[in-house]
């Protein structure tokens, strides 16, 4: 087929190379602008504007779709089959959804309707979803509400981080888009109970509030490491928290109850793995300590920042 192809994270990338993998034409890549990243803020490629020029395959960067009329005709000019869509960045208006003969297909890291929505991986971990999984969806005017048309999971595990579920469902949305592309399967409607949203994550969402039980905390970590991260306050100074465990032990929240950094919570303890303090990078805990002892009886969480 004739495909345009629209994502913008490291996520898409596994698609737009099995979709070429498995014969199909990519007449044009939509991804997000450049953005500036970095100590210099010199701009910067997306991963799948890197790897479409990589290709020789025309890239196409809009700031902005709606009311853009002759974007909506250079799009309808490309002549697609389909459009495939994976975490592009940007709502599509009805003129391109509409353009391609098939419809605009969207590659969703998620079981729809749980967890419609900006954030998916990470949530479906914070909530303690037993599953996770991948829908192939045909694209409509509102926010991922369209008919499915085929679906895989995974389990989810006390070892599941975003970092694992985000590379094994970017493989797995690779796979299934080919297989939906192969055999066009009846799509089948939303159920309308079981709606969730999950919503764009800010840098707060991060801030590990040690009233929670240690469960809590601990998927609290998997979910946003390594963004937008988890941190905590220790006096002065803001701590980010890269890897923990559960343990036993009690106490106030956010108490320290050894010299292993084992920390209360609400309801049981974690002990922390990795962590960094301001100006350093992430290191184990053993390490950590050498060059910043923490008195016995600290207690995390107190500043107000």
């Amino acid at each position: 087929m004739r495909l345009v192809f629209m994502g913008t994270p490291d996520f898409a990338v596994p698609a737009l190379d099995a979709l070429l993998a498995a014969g199909h034409e990519i007449a044009a890549v939509y991804t997000q602008p450049p953005r500036p990243a970095g100590r210099g803020q010199s701009l910067r490629l997306s991963p799948v504007h890197c790897r479409a020029e990589a290709l020789g395959i025309e890239v196409r960067t809009p700031k902005r779709l709606r009311r853009d009329a002759a974007e909506h005709e250079a799009f309808r000019a490309l002549n697609a089959d389909v459009a495939v869509v994976a975490a592009y960045g940007l709502l599509l208006p009805i003129e391109m959804l509409e353009a391609p003969r098939l419809g605009c297909l969207n590659i969703h890291a998620s079981l729809l309707p749980r967890w419609r929505g900006a954030s998916p991986i990470q949530s479906s971990i914070l909530a303690g979803d037993p599953r996770s999984g991948v829908t192939i969806m045909r694209m409509e005017e509102g926010l991922d509400t369209g008919p499915m048309l085929l679906s895989d999971s995974v389990p989810l595990t006390e070892e599941t981080t975003a970092t694992s579920l985000h590379d094994e469902l970017a493989t797995m949305g690779g796979r299934l888009i080919v297989d939906a592309l192969a055999d066009l399967p009846m799509a089948v409607s939303q159920p309308e109970t079981g709606v969730t949203y999950a919503a764009r994550l800010t840098r707060e969402d991060g801030r590990i509030d040690w009233t929670q039980d240690a469960a809590s905390v601990a998927r609290q970590v998997r979910a946003l490491t390594p963004w937008p991260g988890t941190f905590t306050t220790l006096g002065d100074d803001v701590i980010k928290i890269g890897a923990v465990q559960q343990v036993t032990g009690s106490g106030a929240p956010g108490e320290l109850l050894d010299d292993r950094l084992t920390v209360a919570c609400g309801t049981g303890a974690i002990r922390i793995l990795k962590l960094q303090r301001p100006g350093r990078g992430m290191m184990e805990a053993e390490a950590f300590l050498r060059g910043y002892p923490v008195a016995g009886g600290s207690v995390f969480g107190k500043a107000n920042i």
